[in-house]
């Protein structure tokens, strides 16, 4: 039996986060960790879509990885994609094709029945207008300076890129977007990042960190090294079979959610109003050319945050309401 609470916040990411309309063909995509979440999303589905089909495939081993090629060709065929995953499914050909096909996808990477039913219900409309005006502020800006208490000093040349708006509204023809969501994010120019990054939260693929951060340096748009304690060691192991490509600087976010906590769920942890988070590896889809089969988060808190010199959050508080 669905949990009560689980499906009425599946019901809010379909009617609400990704506009599903009853003209409309729906494709719930999931794995086996995460089948209840797909399986209330499927019956929500149906009541809200022309047709719903579920999907269940094997988990992928890293976030990034490609799902099973007739899978790919199957997301392309619908106008709705929901992808509750265990790894993520956001930065794949996968995904990028199906929203060059026409879908609406949203991507739920390693989410849980509670993150789900806690996030779902935050006020999506505020959350929105408060990341549309952090992606305004970060389009005209030239260079982000991020700095915290236990050693981030890193610059992030972003002249001429253009910022992404994660609203949790995922309602254009096209558009893609995680659920939950909140964030402005973007890659920064390939091969310019310098600085070093301790991540105090969580990394994706690895989940809350310990006593011990994860300091990465970083030189010409690569880190360079990792140091701390068991968790650095494990994402330098899982960042090594890909390698010089695997240590990018893909991605700079800040989180604009509310309602999100840290709970080692990157999903969410990285929408946390008040964290910055820096990605390494795949940069694809925001517009970069690094393509690699790994895209991993690292989210840290009591950011202080420069963009230009324009100062946009002061020690996790985020200076925009």
């Amino acid at each position: 039996m669905i949990n009560q609470d689980l499906f009425t916040s599946a019901l809010i990411a379909l009617r609400d986060c990704m506009e599903v309309k009853k003209s409309e063909t729906l494709l719930v995509l999931t794995d086996d960790a995460t089948a209840p979440i797909g399986a209330a999303l499927f019956e929500q589905g149906k009541t809200l879509a022309q047709e719903t089909a579920l999907v269940i495939m094997p988990e992928r081993e890293v976030n990034g990885a490609e799902p099973p090629e007739s899978l790919a060709v199957l997301m392309q065929q619908y106008d709705v994609v929901v992808c509750p995953t265990r790894k993520s499914l956001t930065h794949t050909h996968a995904r990028r094709n199906a929203c060059k096909a026409g879908a609406r996808v949203g991507t739920m990477p390693g989410i849980s029945e509670e993150v789900m039913i806690r996030t779902l219900k935050a006020d999506y409309n505020r959350i929105a207008d408060r990341t549309r005006r952090l992606t305004a502020v970060l389009d005209k800006s030239d260079i982000v300076r991020v700095t915290s208490p236990l050693g981030t000093d890193i610059s992030l040349p972003i002249s001429g890129i253009s910022a992404i708006s994660s609203t949790g509204l995922v309602t254009e023809k096209g558009s893609f977007g995680n659920l939950p969501s909140g964030e402005s994010y973007l890659m920064p120019q390939e091969g310019k990042t310098n600085g070093v990054f301790v991540v105090d939260g969580s990394f994706a693929g690895i989940g809350k960190i310990g006593e011990k951060p994860i300091r990465i340096t970083v030189k010409d748009g690569y880190a360079v090294r990792i140091e701390g304690g068991r968790e650095a060691r494990q994402l330098d192991k899982m960042l090594q079979p890909f390698g010089k490509k695997g240590y990018n600087i893909a991605e700079l976010g800040i989180g604009t959610n509310d309602q999100a906590i840290i709970t080692g769920q990157i999903l969410e942890d990285e929408k946390v109003m008040g964290t910055v988070h820096i990605a390494l590896g795949n940069n694809m889809s925001m517009g970069g050319t690094c393509d690699v089969g790994i895209h991993v988060d690292g989210v840290f808190t009591s950011p202080t945050v420069y963009a230009d010199d324009q100062l946009l959050m002061k020690d996790g508080n985020l200076l925009l309401d």
